[in-house]
C-alpha cells in the first residue's frame, strides 16, 4: 500500500483484490477503535451487513449510522450524535455521499483517529458535493429518479447496471427495492470543515464504478493525500467483497493507532 501525494451520487459502497498489502494488521484487543459506519445515497445502515459480523468477529466494536438524508446538516448532525456516544478512539468510515457526511461531521473530533473513504465524496470546504459531476460523468446520473417531494432515487431497471454490477442480479434487485432515497438538493450542499486534513485518511478506488467516476475517487484520494488502494469492482465493494473492505479498515485501525 502506498501514500499518494496531493462521487456523481453513490449508496451502498468490489470485485477483485486490493492493489495493495494483503496481510492483516495486527491490533492488540484493548487497542481496538470503534468502528463507525456511515452509509451512502439510496441505502441505510442495513447495506454494512456483511461487513458488520466479520469486524466483530475480529473483536472490534461496531456501530452503523442510520442518516435520515433529507438534508446534508441533518446527515452530519445524525453522525456527530453517534460519535458522542463513543467513550474511545474511533475509525470513521464513510461509503460514497456518506463520505462528504464523515468529512464535516469528524472535524474537530479528537476521537476520531483515522477516516476511510470507499468509493467516496471528499470534498473540500464551500466546494458543492456534486460539484465535478460535468468533469467526471459517471453512468449513475442518467438513471436517477425524482419523486414529487423531491427526493432522488435509481430506477430498479437500471439499479444493477449503474450500481451494483458485481452482484448476483437477484441480490441486486433487493437492493434496488429496499433503497432509501435522498433529498435531491443535498449535492448543492458544501461542508464547513474538512476533517481530512488534519486526521489521517485511507481511501480505495472502485475502479469500475458507474455511480462515481474512479478518477473523481483517484483526485479526491490525492488531493487529501490518503493512503489509496484500489480495487476492480463497483460502487458496492463492500458487499460483493466485505473482506477486503474489512481489511482495509483494519489496516486503518492498525495505521491510527
Amino acid at each position: 500500500m502506498t501514500r499518494t501525494t496531493p462521487i456523481l451520487f453513490a449508496v451502498l459502497g468490489l470485485a477483485g483484490s486490493l492493489a495493495a498489502q494483503s496481510t492483516r494488521p495486527t491490533v492488540q484487543p484493548s487497542d481496538r477503535p470503534t468502528i463507525v459506519l456511515v452509509h451512502g445515497a439510496f441505502a441505510d445502515g442495513s447495506s454494512f451487513s456483511k461487513v458488520i459480523p466479520m469486524l466483530q468477529r475480529d473483536g472490534y466494536n461496531v456501530v452503523a449510522v442510520q442518516n435520515p438524508l433529507t438534508s446534508l446538516d441533518a446527515d452530519v448532525e445524525t453522525t456527530k450524535r453517534a460519535l458522542a456516544m463513543q467513550t474511545g478512539p474511533v475509525v470513521l468510515v464513510g461509503h460514497s455521499y456518506g463520505g462528504a457526511v464523515i468529512t464535516q461531521a469528524a472535524a474537530g473530533n479528537a476521537n476520531v483517529k483515522a477516516l476511510v473513504y470507499l468509493a467516496a465524496f471528499a470534498p473540500e470546504v464551500g466546494e458543492p458535493i456534486g460539484a465535478f459531476g460535468q468533469q467526471y460523468p459517471a453512468p449513475l446520473g442518467t438513471a436517477l429518479k425524482q419523486d414529487p417531494g423531491g427526493f432522488l432515487y435509481v430506477d430498479p431497471v437500471k439499479f444493477h447496471e449503474v450500481f451494483a454490477a458485481d452482484l448476483p442480479l437477484a441480490e441486486s434487485n433487493v437492493a434496488a427495492a429496499v433503497q432509501k432515497p435522498i433529498i435531491g438538493s443535498v449535492f448543492g450542499a458544501s461542508v464547513t470543515e474538512a476533517a481530512w486534513k488534519t486526521i489521517p485518511s485511507w481511501y480505495l478506488v472502485s475502479q469500475e464504478d458507474k455511480a462515481i467516476n474512479p478518477d473523481l475517487e483517484r483526485f479526491y484520494a490525492k488531493r487529501m493525500k490518503a493512503t489509496t488502494s484500489e480495487v476492480k469492482a463497483s460502487h458496492v465493494a463492500f458487499i460483493s467483497h466485505p473482506a477486503v473492505v474489512v481489511r482495509l479498515i483494519e489496516q486503518a485501525a492498525a495505521g491510527a493507532h
